[in-house]
């Protein structure tokens, strides 16, 4: 054992190292050895607070370097720092023999445990963060917030390359504990009061850019509102190129993972789990496992959105509207009250492919304070002020299966241009029926018909898992039971069928919809179903590929 942990160590020695020239500085803080007067360049004569940093004058390749195991009271900031791509600036730990051991920045009355501010090229690890307040000493401001991580762009520029991995940021709260929230308050858009927050990244000018961004094998836990979050403000998408993968987000009060006014993302490996909790009377109280909106070119892949709670949104993960070519693949999605497939208006060739849906969008109108359905399926034009698309909608090889207690309901607005449902099982046990969403109004807005249809080639299990009463229906459907592995289980292998003939090569090729001259900017047809098993000739039904 020892000698791992030597083996270890050096490891984590020799990562630092690869970012360092000859000319870096390795700087140390300690709380309970470390001395303000100390030169800091030694692990014998480390700083003791991290508000020294401010007084230093960091250069590419230099490393901020905080005591293992040790617990920082004050907030770590970096204003107007940057490495270069060869040499960034490095925030980590020393001391440490295994790769999960961290150091602690556990704050009282700072705003952000960690602040990255108008700077490019900076890597953060191996950091455990945390802001619960005992009481506040703050002059309370409207809208103001409390985030585990903070990273933000102000001024008119382009700045680049902030990594964040093998982060611990939990218990965020603005306000102390006891404090509540009003219904009103939950049903409002995403929350007008101070509230605290696990990432975020922020283009607070219309200008600013952040670029090449990642957040990866971190858990975000505990938090009023979002676990993580993307906001680039403006009309053009202020954040590029950014990647979120394999991190945990647990008991957020508000969604998981939410992006806005983004562009060229990939989401993948992520495990999302009680988005909207309510275990704590400071949290919002709602919120999708993850959300897009205003944003282009995201891949959202194999991840996992489950228990999602709320009197409204609160789907596994879903597009909300002015989005173009978001994509969710090979997902797993279950027990979510507002439901698995949901894309709002004014978006353009989005997709739902090779999913696994569980019981998702059980929640029923007017019950325990929801003020909105929950549904399996929803097509909505809603786009804010007016009523456009979804447009170039594709929903295909996904697998559903909802259990006899609940109701399975569906909401199509008939704004909608092009959709195509093809190659999903509906494994419906109960009733389906047709919702209201905030959708088609004849009376008020004319009456419409869905156009540019492609519905066919689905696996109903009887003829009631699509409602009677809507207009759009299968043209060549097919029924029978799936026969799953494990119908009760939580896990995508579970829904496995079992029987072949009904399923094994009887789906269609995807095709462009009419009109259309995009289809998916991926590629229409897969390689791979959910568990990776190749994809070969024609398509087996459903979201898992059947062996011989």
């Amino acid at each position: 054992m020892k000698s791992y942990s030597k083996l270890v160590g050096l490891l984590f020695l020799a990562f630092l190292c690869s970012f360092q020239s000859s000319k870096s500085t390795n700087y140390y803080f300690n709380p309970t050895l470390g001395n303000d007067e100390n030169t800091g360049t030694s692990i014998s004569a480390p700083f003791k607070s991290l508000s020294k940093i401010k007084t230093l004058k960091l250069n590419p390749g230099d490393s901020l370097l905080l005591a293992v195991n040790e617990t920082f009271s004050d907030g770590l900031e970096l204003k107007e720092i940057s490495g270069t791509k060869k040499q960034p600036i490095v925030v980590s730990v020393y001391g440490t023999s295994f790769k999960n051991d961290k150091a602690i920045i556990k704050t009282q009355d700072a705003l952000n445990a960690i602040l990255v501010e108008n700077s490019n090229f900076i890597v953060i690890s191996h950091l455990e963060v945390s802001a619960n307040p005992s009481k506040n000493t703050l002059q309370i401001q409207k809208n103001q917030m409390r985030c585990g991580v903070l990273v933000t762009a102000s001024q008119p520029k382009q700045y680049e390359h902030i990594y964040l991995s093998n982060l611990v940021v939990k218990d965020i709260f603005f306000e102390q504990k006891a404090h509540s929230r009003s219904a009103k308050e939950t049903k409002s858009a995403n929350g007008t009061q101070n509230y605290g927050w696990g990432i975020r990244f922020i283009t607070s000018d219309a200008k600013a850019i952040l670029k090449n961004i990642k957040v990866t094998q971190s858990l975000v836990q505990n938090v009023s509102h979002t676990g993580i979050k993307l906001t680039a403000r403006g009309e053009n998408h202020g954040i590029l190129d950014f990647e979120i993968s394999n991190n945990q987000v647990f008991e957020t009060g508000g969604p998981g993972i939410q992006m806005s006014g983004v562009k060229n993302g990939h989401i993948f490996n992520n495990n999302v789990n009680k988005s909207g909790s309510t275990n704590d009377s400071r949290k919002w109280g709602r919120g999708s496992g993850l959300w897009t909106w205003g944003s282009e070119n995201v891949l959202i892949e194999k991840n996992r959105f489950t228990n999602a709670n709320g009197p409204g949104d609160s789907a596994g993960a879903h597009i909300d509207y002015n989005c173009k070519n978001i994509v969710l693949q090979y997902n797993f999605s279950a027990n979510n009250a507002g439901g698995f497939a949901e894309i709002l208006g004014n978006n353009h060739n989005c997709s739902y492919r090779y999913n696994i849906s569980v019981n998702d969008g059980y929640r029923v109108k007017d019950v325990n304070g929801a003020f909105q359905e929950g549904k399996l399926f929803w097509l909505s034009g809603y786009s804010g002020k007016k009523r456009i698309g979804p447009v170039n909608s594709y929903f295909y090889n996904n697998t559903m299966y909802v259990k006899s207690e609940l109701d399975a309901k569906i909401a199509i607005d008939r704004i909608s241009k092009g959709v195509l449902i093809a190659n999903n099982i509906f494994h419906i046990e109960g009733n389906s029926k047709m919702v209201k969403g905030d959708q088609y109004n004849p009376e008020k807005e004319g009456n419409w018909e869905v156009t540019d249809v492609f519905f066919k080639n689905n696996l109903f299990l009887s003829n009631t898992s699509w409602p009677k009463e809507s207009t759009l229906q299968d043209e060549n459907p097919i029924f029978g039971d799936a026969n799953f592995i494990n119908k009760n289980g939580f896990d995508p292998e579970n829904f496995t069928p079992r029987n072949k003939e009904l399923i094994q090569n009887k789906g269609v090729q995807i095709p462009k919809l009419a009109n259309d001259s995009i289809g998916i900017i991926y590629g229409l047809n897969l390689k791979k179903d959910i568990l990776g098993n190749d994809i070969k000739g024609l398509p087996d039904l459903g979201a898992i590929e059947l062996m011989n």
